[in-house]
Parts: C-alpha cells; sequence; structure tokens
C-alpha cells in the first residue's frame, strides 16, 4: 500500500467501521460527561433522585451503541471473508455508508448530553417530571437512530440484501 488512495475494498470498509464507532463514542464521552456532571451535583443535594437522574444521563450514551452496531454490520456484512473484498469502489461504498453514523452521532451524543442537562434541572427542582423530562434529549435521539437507519439501508444495498 503505496499510500492512502491505494487503499483496496476491505481497507475502505475498515476505515469506515471505525470511523463509525469512534464517532459513535466520542460524542457520547461529551455527552455524558455533560449530563453526569449536573447529575452529580443534584444526586449531592438529594441522593434520593438516582433513579430519575440516571437514566437521564445515560441516554447519550446509546449513540455509541449505533456506531457499534454499524461496525459490526460491516464485519459481518462485508470483512469475514475480506480478500472477497479487493473492489475499492465497494469499499469505498461502504466508507460512504458509514459517515451518516459517524458525524450524526457524534453531534447528537454531545447535544443530547447538553439536553439532559437542563432535563436534570428539571428533575432536580420537580421530580416528578422525571418522565417528561426525558422527552427532550429523547428528541435529540431521534436524528441518531435515523442516521442509523439510513447507514443499514445502504449497506444492506451495498450487500444485495435489499
Amino acid at each position: 500500500m503505496d499510500n492512502f488512495l491505494s487503499f483496496g475494498g476491505a481497507h475502505w470498509a475498515l476505515f469506515g467501521a471505525g470511523l463509525a464507532f469512534i464517532g459513535g463514542a466520542i460524542g457520547p464521552i461529551i455527552g455524558i460527561t455533560y449530563a453526569a456532571s449536573a447529575g452529580t451535583g443534584i444526586l449531592a443535594e438529594d441522593p434520593g433522585k438516582f433513579g430519575r437522574i440516571l437514566p437521564i444521563v445515560a441516554m447519550p450514551g446509546t449513540q455509541g451503541m449505533y456506531g457499534f452496531i454499524t461496525a459490526i454490520l460491516v464485519w459481518f456484512l462485508f470483512l469475514r471473508e475480506p480478500q472477497e473484498l479487493r473492489e475499492a469502489t465497494i469499499g469505498f461504498q461502504i466508507f460512504l455508508a458509514c459517515i451518516p453514523v459517524a458525524v450524526a452521532c457524534l453531534f447528537s451524543g454531545v447535544y443530547q448530553g447538553r439536553a439532559s442537562v437542563g432535563s436534570a434541572a428539571l428533575v432536580a427542582r420537580r421530580s416528578e417530571e422525571g418522565g417528561r423530562a426525558l422527552i427532550f434529549p429523547g428528541l435529540v435521539e431521534t436524528y441518531a437512530v435515523l442516521s442509523l437507519i439510513i447507514t443499514i439501508l445502504i449497506l444492506l444495498d451495498i450487500g444485495g440484501l435489499i
């Protein structure tokens, strides 16, 4: 392999799978940090709110699962026998299919964490609003889910499964 542009199909597919996982991990790391910082402050005042705060803090972590699912799908559909994935154009298509999850989960994880901070503040003042407080970070989740769906559909199309 002389340079980046001479990647084979399996190399591009691995690059896409890795990028999907990394983007899906970095966003939740930052988002959970935001939410956990707010949550621990609330729990320092009232430890009894742990059950209401935990789902709010954990919610940004779902994007990490979407990146993981994408990476597993790339491996399962294309990389179990990488010698069959010799065409760089197919590998590059797989790489491009991974971008929606990589980018959307990176940003949605961060912003879902920021939305969770506001939800945690709501629970701090009115713990009975815990269910409603999940709606706001859940709205951000919608776009991470949509990115996973589009990535799966594209991967299935590339693999000839739809």
